[in-house]
């Protein structure tokens, strides 16, 4: 047997592992083959593993489900798998996901424990030598500071879901107010904000919360129905970051010179984009969105590299102050 197909047999073994078994239509999507080689690879299958029970499901079709035990000695994670796994953690933890980050170094600390002791060290060394170079990896620069409470209560609430009371101050409060809120989801950017639903104001309105003005959260035992129209990943893009304003909200058109086209090119600026490149070697880039302010905050990176053709509001904001002297585009 070839090292290719030794390595699709420990696969079709791992699926076999699932409470349902796998199914020959299943492997047929999973490994991209015809009935035959399905049914080829089921015959290896109980040919290695003799421990693999074949059964007739509900649905009349017949299913193939080992124990996972038969395959725990072949199955153990790799140093990249678990440097994958701590560097999620990290990362829960930086974007303020803390109580996720706890159940996901739980998870990690169950799957180390079903490790055989003799790969238990080699795998630890590895897998710090891949931290190390994931290290240069990292994300620099400013985010927002964090609350764990809060963070903590908005992930249960999420979860419920349940409605929120948050301790909370906009720009413009001169002291801060208890506010209850419906919680649909979170925005995450320069700022992270809750999209939510306030229930003294039923106007039909959804709100951003700045999760940073938010001085403390209490989740309620209450909990609430979902809007059957709301798709949070529809709803964030709309905006170009994570601030929404109806009123701004249009098509937006950037024109990067052709000597910054390429490396505007390896950009998606908004998930909608279209792109176009003219006769002179120009990038023009369209899409829809809001969200004017963040907008200048990136697009002032790219000096005079870029000019805004639409809409005019944001052209009078970006246009008269590009700069020439930027050492370096984005």
């Amino acid at each position: 047997m070839s090292f290719g197909k030794a390595v699709e047999l420990l696969r079709l073994a791992m699926m076999a592992t699932a409470r349902r078994g796998i199914g020959l239509a299943e492997i047929e999507t999973e490994f991209a083959c015809v009935r035959r080689t399905a049914q080829r690879m089921v015959a290896a299958l109980e040919e290695a593993f003799p421990a693999t029970e074949r059964f007739v499901g509900d649905d009349g079709r017949a299913y193939w489900r080992l124990p996972a035990k038969a395959i725990a000695q072949l199955i153990s994670p790799t140093a990249d798998e678990l440097a994958a796994l701590s560097a999620a953690e990290m990362q829960l933890e930086r974007n303020g996901f803390a109580p996720e980050a706890r159940q996901l170094k739980t998870l990690t600390g169950k799957v180390r424990s079903l490790i055989p002791g003799d790969r238990v060290s080699r795998l630890e060394t590895d897998e710090e030598a891949v931290l190390e170079a994931m290290g240069f990896a990292a994300r620099p620069g400013p985010r927002a500071t964090q609350n764990a409470g809060v963070d903590a209560a908005i992930a249960h609430a999420l979860k419920g879901p349940f409605r929120l009371c948050i301790h909370y101050r906009n720009r413009d409060d001169a002291e801060a107010s208890w506010r209850t809120v419906e919680p649909l989801g979170l925005l995450l950017g320069s700022r992270r904000y809750l999209v939510a639903i306030d229930t003294a104001k039923r106007d039909g309105n959804i709100r951003h919360f700045r999760v940073e003005s938010m001085l403390a959260a209490e989740v309620l035992s209450e909990s609430f129905t979902w809007p059957d129209d709301f798709d949070l990943q529809a709803y964030a893009n709309r905006a170009f970051g994570s601030y929404y304003d109806a009123v701004e909200h249009g098509e937006v058109v950037w024109k990067f010179v052709p000597s910054a086209a390429d490396r505007a090119a390896g950009y998606q600026f908004h998930p909608g984009q279209s792109s176009e490149i003219l006769e002179d070697g120009s990038l023009v880039i369209r899409f829809e969105a809001s969200g004017y302010v963040e907008m200048c905050w990136h697009l002032y990176a790219w000096g005079n590299a870029v000019e805004v053709l639409a809409p005019p509001e944001l052209a009078a904001m970006v246009n008269p102050w590009r700069r020439d002297d930027f050492p370096s585009l984005p």
